[in-house]
């Protein structure tokens, strides 16, 4: 089974009307470490995949992001979780077959690892769009209610809703 999580507002904090544009400005949400190792026991693959819309606005370089992914994931590893890939699209326009809700980065971890079944794969996000990534793939989808907590529930997009990263693991352990 692999995880697809989405980052901003589901393993870190997203800062409202702005971006994570340094290592210092990605704050892991609450228990975001004590969840991936539940996690990393529960799913074969762990992939995040994050739209990334500042570096085509030329607010953040490919290697500033490289370098808060490389911080993000020792942390995670250091209390024993892990990433096994991470998928970003830094296009600014919404019709990007890279950016979600569209499935080119579903595609692109596919065509990586070509064992991945869209069928008994979960994505874990807070927007309407990550869980119409999902539904497009196929996978069962998790809301955390982090930036969008009016987002009404039941949704014909959700299957499931979590306060955090945490109490979905937690519930699934």
């Amino acid at each position: 089974m692999t995880l697809f999580l989405d980052r901003d507002g589901v393993i870190n904090d997203e800062i409202r009307d702005g971006y994570v544009l340094r290592p210092d400005m990605f704050q892991f949400s609450d228990g975001v470490l004590t969840a991936m190792p539940i996690l990393a026991k529960r799913f074969d693959r762990i992939i995040v995949i994050t739209n990334q819309r500042c570096i085509g606005r030329g607010l953040l370089t490919t290697a500033g992001l490289q370098e808060i992914h490389t911080q993000m994931k020792q942390q995670i590893e250091g209390h024993g979780g892990r990433i096994d890939a991470i998928y970003f699209c830094p296009d600014v326009d919404n019709s990007s077959p890279c950016r979600k809700p569209a499935t080119g980065m579903g595609m692109q971890a596919k065509q990586d690892f070509p064992d991945i079944d869209f069928s008994s794969s979960v994505m874990v996000g807070n927007t309407l769009s990550d869980m119409q990534f999902g539904k497009n793939l196929g996978m069962q989808t998790i809301f955390i209610p982090s930036t969008r907590p009016e987002t009404a529930f039941p949704h014909p997009l959700i299957d499931q809703r979590y306060q955090n990263l945490l109490q979905f693991a937690q519930a699934i352990q």
